[in-house]
């Protein structure tokens, strides 16, 4: 380096690599492909390709635009005139593409005027709308696609499950359309799970297309119903364990959720129509039984606690073989989040008439105990109190509970500390019993303990002061 002059920067001598780079490197000189020209369209010439027609059994004939069917223009891929075909269903062509429907009408009566008495009250007279979907994936991601989505209805006594299929993702636009025509003003969505996956990811479809989502006006998941009303004798809640132990339904041969996206995947890959057979029937199948469980609902479990609750004894011979006594008990807890706490008195009490001794002490403690607990919420204290103490000398499983319950009736109601005192230290001695065999409630512990060192300074001052009286 000559004196005097600075050292070039780092970006200086990359910069001539960079051009020595260059100038090393050959440039392909790529041929310019002169563009082919226009065909001239004559009309008539027979260039314009001709909408694709499609007969039926009964005589009608769809017909799409041209462009609509890729598997018949030239290239592999699925047709939706094949697969309507082997569904038993029908092609739908709009503007934004072909969507395959698929119809069927059972015999199915719907008496549902007994949902007005649900813990959330619903209005029998609009049009109910039982709806579930079938999609690409199980997350809520932009990513997962409902590629099917079935409706059940009733006209009279007739059930109407209409089910929308898009045979490829561009008829994605076509199928939310006719979705959206499908529901009625102000209807009522019956769905399993739906309110925190269905719903939202058909709400998200529609946004992603520049839609507003169609308006409903309830929305009754029966997901929190069976959770509320019948876990306690479930091994799960999906909808496949409730349909078979609430409302009789078995599945043969049934497709299992989990292997459904990838039918659809296997079908856009190969074209197979056979492969979504049974997607649809499962999809069929949930939405029935979305409507069966709807009518366990309204006419069975509801009519049972009104009847059981008021008085007058069970109804003929087999037609309460649905309802169970922990059934009662979960929709009186129903009724008592909802702060309907008469409801809930009624349906404990229908379910205390219900139990027989093989149902076991714990379900029989626990129904006492919701009793005992709506009672003092509606301000009948003295008959609370007397409910806490038939648990607590029953001795079951919340027979310490009970007692501490007791205590606070004796001690604030009875204006008695001895006898408070007493039913605390009987608390005392079953949560020391429960300790030693190794099911500790720390609960009670806590309670019975502060409650034990108050109430006997109490009965010590009221000695004192019998003592200074005498």
């Amino acid at each position: 380096m000559v004196a005097g002059m600075s050292a070039p920067s780092a970006a200086a001598l990359r910069l001539r690599r960079l051009d020595r780079l260059r100038a090393a490197t050959p440039v392909a000189v790529v041929p310019e492909i002169p563009l082919l020209p226009e065909p001239t369209r004559v009309p008539g010439d027979g260039w314009e390709p001709e909408p694709f027609q499609h007969s039926h059994d009964d005589g009608t004939t769809h017909r799409s635009a041209p462009g609509l069917e890729p598997a018949r223009r030239g290239r592999p891929g699925p047709d939706a005139w094949i697969l309507a075909a082997a569904l038993g269903g029908e092609v739908v062509a709009t503007g934004a593409g072909p969507v395959v429907v698929v119809e069927t009408v059972l015999r199915l009566p719907a008496g549902l005027d007994g949902l007005r008495d649900l813990p959330v009250p619903v209005d029998p007279t609009t049009p109910m709308v039982c709806l579930d979907t079938e999609t690409t994936g199980l997350g809520t991601a932009a990513g997962t696609v409902p590629f099917l989505v079935g409706v059940g209805t009733w006209e009279g006594d007739r059930f109407g499950v209409r089910q929308m299929l898009m045979p490829d993702h561009p008829s994605e636009r076509a199928l939310l359309g006719i979705l959206a025509d499908a529901l009625p003003t102000g209807a009522t969505l019956v769905t399993y799970n739906g309110r925190t996956f269905d719903w939202p990811l058909l709400v998200a479809r529609y946004r992603m297309h520049g839609q507003a989502a169609p308006r409903y006006g309830a929305h009754l998941d029966l997901l929190t119903v069976a959770r509320q009303v019948w876990k306690h004798r479930l091994a799960d809640a999906r909808l496949a364990s409730v349909e078979e132990g609430v409302a009789g339904v078995t599945r043969s041969d049934d497709l299992p959720g989990a292997a459904i996206p990838d039918r659809y995947f296997s079908w856009l890959r190969s074209g197979r129509p056979d492969l979504l057979v049974d997607v649809v029937r499962h999809n069929r199948q949930d939405i029935v039984s979305l409507a069966l469980l709807l009518r366990v609902l309204a006419e069975e479990l509801l009519p049972a606690r009104m009847r059981w609750g008021a008085g007058r004894g069970p109804g003929p011979a087999g037609e309460d073989a649905l309802v169970q006594p922990g059934d009662l008990a979960g929709l009186g807890r129903a009724y008592a989040r909802t702060k309907r706490h008469g409801d809930a008195l009624g349906c404990y009490e229908a379910a205390l008439e219900r139990l027989a001794p093989w149902h076991g002490r714990e379900i029989q403690d626990r129904v006492s105990a919701d009793r005992a607990r709506v009672l003092a919420r509606m301000g009948r204290r003295e008959e609370a109190a007397g409910a806490w103490e038939a648990v607590a000398l029953d001795g079951g499983p919340l027979a310490a509970l009970a007692w501490i319950q007791v205590a606070k009736a004796r001690e604030h109601l009875g204006r008695d500390v001895a006898r408070a005192l007493d039913a605390a230290q009987r608390a005392e001695a079953l949560a020391a019993r429960a300790r030693l065999f190794g099911m500790p409630d720390r609960i009670v512990e806590r309670d019975v303990g502060k409650r034990l060192v108050r109430l006997r300074r109490l009965v010590a001052t009221d000695r004192e002061r019998t003592r200074l009286n005498a």
